[in-house]
């Protein structure tokens, strides 16, 4: 079995994949402790500042030192450069925002999963064509698990994770898995501001540990 498919079992067995990003790495740092304690063993950190390659690699690091078993992906690429660097830094798999051929291939030349946004079935279709592994629907909160719904039966044996606005409840992660998704991205819903400007690590690790035993509740 190959490391990307071991990938993309974690992330269904986990149901739900965490992201998040803050400028301060030692903020970066804790909500990743918290994280891995509750039990998320795959996290997406995104790429959403000027200090994020540094805080990867800190991660890494941390990875490396002290949570052996977790996967680290990076989020929010849509340029080679970007990929590039993220890939030296020692990323396990590539989200993105947007369907970029080119960071298809640096991911595929590289090994690596490479998982992109999509809001059309042109989108889907594009990034199949490109080895898309698990295709993000994103923005969730705008297509809405009716959307999947109408468009599953054109891309049979597709795995597709709603990102951006899933709701933290029972009804909306039960809508999102009866309409066929394999997982949830949950990003601010939550890794809330108020966590990360209060520091509440506690409060994020009982959160974490709710929402993982919400959405196996809700599949």
């Amino acid at each position: 079995m190959s490391t990307n498919q071991n990938i993309v079992n974690s992330i269904i067995a986990q149901g739900m994949l965490p992201l998040f990003f803050h400028e301060d790495p030692e903020v970066s740092l804790q909500v990743t402790r918290a994280l891995y304690k509750a039990g998320v063993r795959v996290l997406e950190y995104t790429n959403r500042g000027p200090a994020a390659l540094e805080n990867f690699r800190l991660l890494k690091k941390a990875q490396q030192d002290e949570m052996p078993e977790l996967i680290l992906g990076i989020g929010t690429i849509k340029t080679e450069s970007e990929a590039v660097n993220f890939i030296n830094a020692g990323a396990d798999f590539i989200v993105a925002p947007i369907v970029n051929p080119a960071v298809a291939k640096i991911a595929h030349d590289n090994g690596l999963l490479w998982c992109p946004g999509c809001m059309t079935p042109t989108e889907i279709f594009l990034a199949q064509q490109h080895g898309a592994g698990l295709i993000k629907l994103f923005p969730a909160n705008i297509l809405g698990h009716s959307f999947l719904s109408a468009i599953k039966e054109l891309f049979p044996g597709q795995l597709f994770m709603p990102t951006g606005g899933v709701e933290l409840n029972t009804e909306n992660i039960s809508q999102w898995f009866k309409a066929g998704v394999c997982a949830v991205g949950l990003g601010s819903k939550l890794i809330t501001k108020d966590i990360l400007a209060k520091g509440l690590y506690e409060q994020l690790f009982t959160n974490t540990q709710q929402a993982l035993n919400l959405v196996k509740a809700s599949r």
